[in-house]
């Protein structure tokens, strides 16, 4: 039977290895699935914090968290990933349930993410809101969505 442990720690609270499979899968997804041949690693991962699923021991899903102020006038959620080993049982779900929760503990009302286009209806069924146009990122059609919560 699979057990999913869930985690989020600072940039400095990292092991070595946690990062290192971080790193490991955000390439595999973000580079290499989506043929998207640009700089993964953005100086952006020592101000967030690092939500991490593991399912015996490896990574099936993460994100990052930002508080409100660092990368957008809103909190955000980016980088938010689910490995091939851990597709379709419902981890993206988990995941962003999580994220949502952790900023919700932090204080924070406003939420701000940069959608890939075909995940948009994903994204709207948790209360975030297009608040742009598609557009390409990297190659990719992309969107702005935001969720307050009231």
């Amino acid at each position: 039977m699979s057990h999913i442990k869930w985690t989020c720690h600072t940039f400095e609270q990292l092991s070595k290895e946690d990062l290192y499979l971080i790193l490991m899968e955000r390439v595999n997804v973000f580079v290499v699935e989506q043929t998207c041949p640009y700089p993964e690693i953005d100086h952006r991962d020592q101000e967030a914090l690092h939500l991490i699923a593991k399912e015996n021991g490896t990574i099936v899903a993460y994100c990052r968290i930002f508080q409100n102020g660092i990368m957008y006038k809103e909190a955000s959620i980016g980088r938010i990933l689910v490995t091939q080993a851990g597709r379709k049982k419902g981890y993206g779900k988990m995941l962003l349930i999580k994220a949502l929760e952790k900023l919700s503990e932090l204080g924070e009302t406003s939420v701000k993410i940069q959608a890939q286009a075909y995940l948009k209806s994903f994204y709207e069924s948790f209360g975030f809101k297009a608040v742009s146009d598609v557009y390409d990122e990297d190659g990719i059609p992309h969107l702005d969505m935001v969720k307050t919560e009231r």
